[in-house]
């Protein structure tokens, strides 16, 4: 399936997901006002000129793409959370850290505001 909105992809992931997702994209929206909300690589995504950050649910986590790679102490503080590739994931039966996303989906935003 292809997705045209987070509502529609949002609408696929379980119930209990999805206030997971609504939270995050609550969260980039609130930081980062001039964002717009679109789909890349059929994940929910926000761009300003371009996509920096994208977000998805799976069976038993939530996946941030793409890795933070400029702003070695986040880096560092995400470490718990980062998968072989820099990648992070954030367990479903864990809570949410959405201040820290909310700081990840601000250090991509500038990383991507420099290329």
């Amino acid at each position: 399936m292809t997705y045209l909105s987070h509502d529609e992809y949002f609408a696929t992931v379980p119930m209990d997901v999805q206030p997971r997702l609504a939270q995050i994209q609550a969260k980039v929206e609130s930081l980062i006002p001039g964002a717009s909300r679109c789909i890349g690589y059929n994940m929910p995504a926000f761009r300003d000129k371009r996509i920096f950050f994208y977000f998805a649910a799976f069976k038993k986590h939530i996946g941030i793409y793409p890795p933070v790679s400029r702003d070695a102490a986040l880096i560092r503080e995400l470490e718990p959370f980062r998968g072989e590739k820099g990648n992070l994931s954030f367990a479903h039966h864990q809570p949410l850290p959405i201040e820290l996303i909310g700081r990840v989906a601000v250090a991509l935003h500038r990383e991507y505001a420099l290329k």
